[in-house]
């Protein structure tokens, strides 16, 4: 509505204008060749020597107020003189001495201005109101998906994990929809291991704290016998092993469980994105980001983790470092490496040692997006490590695609 309102302000000021200044010649034109025409109406009837009709002129010239001067002879004078402050007027003369001057009411042609200017005001109001019609149109077409969206996240966020399949016939939209769709059936994947997990969790441990149990509650009944308090201590300490080796097999498969999210993907389209999005905030700080090494490389993780890894790190960059980023990507026989590094003045020498540590910030930050960001980085199979503290460079380490080999978890007695 704003667009349609400057640009009718933009075309109908000037063309209201035109309009005008158009109309005024063009009344100044016509009333000067009324004056030509007639000086020649009266030099031709002083030629013929006929006497000027002021009946005939009037019917020529309507609402116009006509003088004419001859020399030796007394001025002839048709019509109704205008109020001095509406005269339009034309005057022209001869050689021979005969002087025309010609008047008419400026009052018409300003009617005539105003019927033009109140039918470019009322096209105006018409282009607006056809500008208002479709700005209706086109935000009740966008704000009841968004709207849709809404609902269909903040029911995401209160754990009703369903699909909605709505497609609203707008492609960026749709892809909001689906990329919603996609998020609830991960999390509803999740929701379904987690109780999974849990009651996992509750089966395999009741058996071993039962044992467990009933082991001590024997040793307490067997005090006074050193023999067989040794011997049900003995027996309480397998108890705890195998309640051990239960808690790792089970901790085991939930990390099998998040391995299973990765995937080969290509690291450069994770890597372009992030600096696709970064790329203004480094510009308004007059920073640049540069993305060097290998491409085409290719690693096991999942491509959410990466980026919020690869989001932190330069959101790091960016708060407490300077100069330009530098986003350097290799590969070696075991795995494939990003590095993330800037020109500023690096991790400080107290919080070196910890800088990973939950709660443990240099500059005034939380402290949990490194934290956060090599727990993800671990999930997926790979490391995060601060290989250089001043300036500071932080290295990911992931698994190459083409890795077949599986990752047994051992477990038993310590």
């Amino acid at each position: 509505m704003v667009v349609a309102a400057i640009a009718v302000l933009l075309l109908g000021v000037p063309l209201g204008l035109v309009v005008t200044r158009l109309i005024n010649d063009e009344a100044v034109q016509q009333l000067r060749a009324q004056a030509t025409l007639l000086l020649s109406q009266v030099e031709y009837a002083r030629i013929e020597d006929r006497p000027i009709d002021p009946g005939e002129l009037q019917r020529q010239y309507p609402n116009r107020y006509v003088q004419i001067f001859i020399r030796n002879s007394p001025t002839v004078i048709v019509g109704t003189e205008p109020p001095p402050d509406r005269q339009m007027t034309e005057e022209t003369h001869s050689e021979s001495g005969v002087y025309v001057r010609i008047t008419r009411d400026r009052a018409q042609v300003e009617r005539n201005i105003r019927g033009w200017l109140t039918l470019i005001v009322a096209l105006a109001g018409l282009a607006l109101a056809v500008a208002v019609s479709l700005a209706v149109v086109q935000s009740r077409r966008l704000t009841l998906p968004l709207l849709d969206l809404a609902r269909i996240a903040e029911r995401l966020g209160s754990g009703d994990a369903r699909p909605s399949r709505h497609r609203y016939g707008i492609p960026e939209l749709d892809r909001v929809a689906e990329v919603l769709d996609r998020s609830a059936t991960r999390i509803a994947e999740l929701l379904s291991r987690e109780r999974e997990f849990a009651t996992d969790a509750s089966h395999q441990l009741r058996t071993p704290l039962t044992g467990l149990t009933m082991r001590l509650e024997e040793i307490v009944a067997a005090a006074t016998q050193p023999a067989i308090v040794r011997e049900e201590g003995e027996a309480a300490i397998i108890q705890a092993e195998r309640l051990t080796a239960v808690i790792d097999e089970l901790l085991a498969a939930a990390r099998r469980q998040r391995h299973a999210q990765a995937e080969a993907i290509c690291v450069d389209d994770v890597l372009q994105q992030q600096i696709t999005e970064w790329e203004p905030a480094f510009r308004r700080s007059k920073r640049s980001l540069h993305l060097e090494g290998s491409r085409g490389l290719r690693a096991l993780v999942s491509k959410g983790g990466l980026s919020q890894v690869v989001s932190t790190l330069l959101e790091n960059s960016l708060e407490h470092g300077d100069g330009p980023v530098t986003i350097t990507t290799g590969s070696s026989d075991k795995s494939i490496v990003i590095e993330v590094a800037d020109r500023g003045q690096g991790i400080p020498e107290h919080i070196r040692a910890r800088v990973f540590d939950r709660n443990v910030s240099g500059a005034g930050g939380t402290g949990l997006g490194l934290t956060l960001a090599r727990a993800l980085t671990a999930s997926d199979g790979g490391r995060l490590e601060l290989i250089r503290p001043r300036p500071a460079v932080f290295a990911l380490f992931l698994r190459p695609a083409d890795e077949t080999a599986r990752h047994r978890v051992v477990s038993g007695p310590a």
